[in-house]
């Protein structure tokens, strides 16, 4: 089962396998899911490919997995590159724990609302959109790190790291082509997440746990628990350490 039987056949080409190819993608992953998952109850083992990355990672598949799964059969995943990984790597940036949103809204209103999150994320974007999108970060915060990592573990793969203003002007100049992998590091927190992280930081010293705490401040202050909780582990991180006698 193949995104695209054309790219699956050069690869199985390459390796010398012959194989009957089906193409499943998003216009017909629904009508042929249930069938296919009935084949796999009869005993039959199918293979699902994507042109790129891993299934289902904004990619087809989820339908048949599910199926399968539902038909109490088998399912075993066997992981090629994927884009987001890869790209986390390759950016350069010290991120331990990161946010996957997919591909960025077309919305402008929705796009400042997803670049505006402090803590880290990873995001698919296309690349007409990409110089607006960029100029949009910059503009919400200048010294933000940012990589842009194209056609990654392909023959034409680039990495172009710096600020968010230093990146955004690179591309104000050129139109990429290919797949575009966005990487955007730690953030500066808004001044009510930092009004936030204090309220956190007198609850915990009063005896609350910090996750807890974070949750019932975000809701007063009308912000995302996970920004705040994530602003407050920063500032424990880059607090100086205390001697103790």
């Amino acid at each position: 089962m193949c995104e695209d039987t054309r790219r699956t056949g050069q690869l199985l080409a390459e390796l010398g396998i012959r194989q009957r190819l089906v193409s499943l993608h998003e216009h017909n992953e629904a009508a042929r899911s249930d069938s296919l998952a009935e084949r796999v109850l009869q005993g039959e083992t199918i293979a699902l490919v994507s042109d790129a990355g891993t299934p289902t990672i904004s990619d087809p598949g989820y339908l048949l997995i599910r199926a399968v799964i539902d038909a109490r059969c088998r399912v075993t995943v066997l992981p090629g590159a994927s884009a987001a990984l890869v790209a986390v790597v390759a950016s350069g940036l010290a991120i331990a724990r990161w946010t996957f949103v997919g591909f960025l809204p077309r919305s402008s209103e929705h796009l400042a609302r997803e670049l505006a999150r402090t803590e880290p994320f990873v995001a698919f974007e296309s690349p007409r959109r990409l110089a607006c999108t960029l100029s949009v970060l910059a503009t919400l915060e200048p010294e933000r790190p940012v990589a842009v990592c194209r056609e990654l573990t392909k023959a034409h793969e680039e990495v172009v790291r710096g600020t968010a203003t230093e990146v955004a002007q690179q591309f104000a100049q050129r139109r990429p082509l290919g797949e575009i992998v966005l990487v955007v590091g730690h953030g500066r927190p808004t001044s009510r997440v930092a009004e936030g992280v204090d309220a956190v930081n007198s609850l915990v010293a009063a005896g609350a746990k910090a996750r807890p705490a974070a949750a019932v401040v975000a809701e007063l202050i009308g912000e995302r628990t996970n920004a705040v909780y994530r602003g407050w582990l920063d500032a424990q991180r880059s607090a100086p350490a205390r001697n103790v006698s």
